[in-house]
């Protein structure tokens, strides 16, 4: 059972790679701009879709595609930032939450009717086939690489955004908008590019998530939920809380599967009823603000 139990661990911990790459980008985006974006998990599923179809049309291999598709979401994000959501954003919130829900919808219906409601297949990278021994026992190579990337990923947005001048204004302007405007930093001209880099973020996860998760329109509608609960329980704007929660989500739900299956689906809103009950900011947020 020790085993088992490691190797549960072992798998939430590449789910967790998913919410942390996820909530990371929901995070940077609802601090700067206080935006709750719904079509995060669209983006997600357009980004597995993005590397179905590269690879599918002009045969663009996944390494490829772990390039070109976030930087195109990207700059797909910025697009709809400058188009719509920047005309909204000093009106109630719960417009752009209307917004960013009705381009998800239109995103998933766009994608289903042409690939329809069937799984896409996308096989593994030929260098990333088969499995690797971690002492305890076997594991396919892909999952440790999708975890020590997601890792890698997490520790290069936290250096830039704590270690350089781009990031601590960025961070600034994420955490504390109104204190960085009064200082004289223009918020708004970092606006459009922290959205564009929030979308390339769940695209990432959508690439890396293709040769392991059924492609298909209704793969991010089933995560966004869940993505959610982990910004809350991390802390609304932290860029460190959403990706430790990020992880301890992973890792709750797996060994709720091994230990309690009809109930593990349910486990991380419980966690966050507990963490809203006992710190309302979460767990590395501020009351009157939050931290990376």
């Amino acid at each position: 059972m020790g085993t088992e139990l490691v190797q549960q661990l072992f798998n939430g911990l590449v789910s967790g790679s998913f919410y942390a790459l996820l909530a990371l980008g929901l995070s940077v985006i609802f601090g700067m701009l206080g935006v709750v974006n719904f079509a995060h998990g669209a983006f997600y599923m357009l980004g597995a879709i993005g590397a179905f179809v590269l690879l599918d049309t002009v045969g663009l291999s996944w390494w490829l595609a772990l390039l070109v598709v976030p930087v195109v979401l990207g700059l797909v994000g910025m697009v709809l930032e400058r188009l719509l959501v920047a005309r909204l954003v000093r009106l109630d919130p719960l417009y752009n939450f209307l917004l960013t829900f009705g381009i998800a919808l239109i995103l998933q219906d766009v994608v289903r009717l042409r690939y329809g409601v069937q799984s896409q297949p996308y096989s593994r990278p030929e260098l990333l086939d088969g499995s690797v021994n971690l002492g305890l026992f076997d594991y396919p190579k892909y999952q440790v690489f999708v975890l020590v990337f997601s890792i890698v990923v997490s520790v290069l947005v936290w250096l830039v955004l704590t270690k350089t001048r781009v990031g601590v204004i960025v961070r600034a302007s994420t955490e504390r908008p109104e204190l960085t405007r009064a200082l004289g930093i223009d918020v708004r001209r970092w606006v459009t590019p922290v959205f564009g880099f929030g979308i390339a973020l769940a695209g990432l996860a959508g690439v890396l998530a293709a040769p392991m998760r059924a492609v298909n329109s209704g793969m991010g509608a089933d995560l966004i939920i869940v993505i959610f609960a982990v910004v809350v329980i991390g802390g609304l704007g932290s860029v460190f809380g959403s990706v430790a929660a990020g992880y301890l989500v992973g890792m709750l739900s797996a060994v709720g599967n091994l230990y309690i299956p009809a109930f593990s689906q349910s486990l991380v809103f419980v966690l966050m009823a507990l963490v809203l009950l006992l710190r309302p900011a979460g767990l590395f947020g501020r009351e009157e603000g939050v931290r990376a």
